[in-house]
């Protein structure tokens, strides 16, 4: 499989309530947030166009969390605590699924790219346009 080759992922929370699916490469490259609130959650991400997202279950069990600014979402489970994706601020118009949140059997490796979260003004330029 090239490093292009795009799959339907599917992934979830820990409890299992809510699960989505993405369309995604099998060799993703993830962003490693180093912000309070991703460093926090150990989130990874993988930010993707929103059509290539959808929500399978769980729409009733999602809360959403919102600071500074307001612009990112920060969805998580209501019942377990795990957020599996949100809106992200850099691209509002896009999702960021976390990649621990993903079941293993399409991901066919993990790469990870530090980003300085902590610094985000001078680094949201940085961080990887979403593609298709």
């Amino acid at each position: 499989m090239r490093a292009s080759s795009t799959v339907t992922h599917t992934g979830g929370c820990h409890c299992g309530r809510v699960r989505f699916e993405v369309d995604a490469p099998a060799r993703i490259v993830a962003e490693e947030c180093n912000c309070s609130i991703c460093s926090k959650s150990g989130y990874l991400h993988l930010i993707a166009p929103l059509k290539n997202f959808r929500l399978l279950a769980g729409a009733d069990a999602i809360e959403t969390y919102t600071f500074n600014t307001g612009v990112a979402r920060h969805t998580f489970c209501r019942r377990c605590g795990v957020k599996s994706f949100y809106t992200p601020r850099s691209h509002p118009d896009g999702v960021s699924v976390n990649v621990r949140c993903l079941d293993s059997q399409t991901v066919q490796s993990v790469a990870t790219r530090a980003f300085d979260g902590q610094n985000w003004e001078l680094n949201a330029s940085k961080l990887s346009p979403i593609s298709d």
